[in-house]
């Protein structure tokens, strides 16, 4: 685990959004993305609909790689609720996607949840990733295993609940703290 040692040579902490499932929170991961003045990389999740119901869930990285995360049609030994997991995708796609490149590039993890975390590979990426001088930008489950827990205890991480009522404003604030102005 980080010490404050560490924290305190990175100048920014790892902020991660929390918050019920459809409240946001990969939207404004999105639009942090798409106005950030650094290198990132990672990926985040998407819902996948069919005729208006939530099918499933899909991984996609900021390189262009996509795959399933979570969906009704995969056969796994792995489910949450009705979708079956795909361990083989977190772990080809997900857990490359998280392994920082250098100090100045951002890790988005969207999400750390409860499915990610049924692979362990991913699990200790997600660590290592955290446990490196580069900055963090993810979501985290409201609940959630050991694994989640001890994330959110962490020392050098902000988390940040999104809500209907500011998760408009969120982007704005959050571009604020990692791509300061400078003077």
């Amino acid at each position: 685990m980080t010490n404050n040692k560490d924290y305190e040579l990175r100048a920014l902490p790892n902020i991660f959004l929390t918050g019920p499932p459809s409240s946001g929170k990969t939207t404004v991961i999105q639009k942090v993305i798409a106005k950030i003045g650094k290198k990132a990389t990672g990926f985040y999740t998407q819902e996948i609909k069919k005729q208006g119901k939530r099918v499933g869930f899909m991984m996609k990285t900021l390189d262009g790689k996509e795959g399933l995360l979570g969906h009704e049609t995969i056969k796994s030994s792995y489910h949450i609720r009705r979708y079956g997991v795909s361990i083989e995708n977190i772990e080809q796609i997900a857990v490359p996607a998280i392994t920082p490149q250098s100090e100045d590039t951002i890790v988005v993890i969207d999400e750390i949840g409860k499915m990610e975390c049924f692979s362990a590979a991913f699990c200790e990426a997600a660590r290592k990733a955290l446990d490196a001088p580069n900055m963090v930008l993810g979501t985290i489950a409201v609940g959630g295993t050991d694994f989640i827990q001890a994330i959110k205890e962490r020392n050098d991480i902000k988390i940040y609940q999104v809500t209907l009522q500011n998760r408009d404003q969120l982007p704005d604030q959050l571009l604020e703290i990692i791509s300061p102005i400078e003077a």
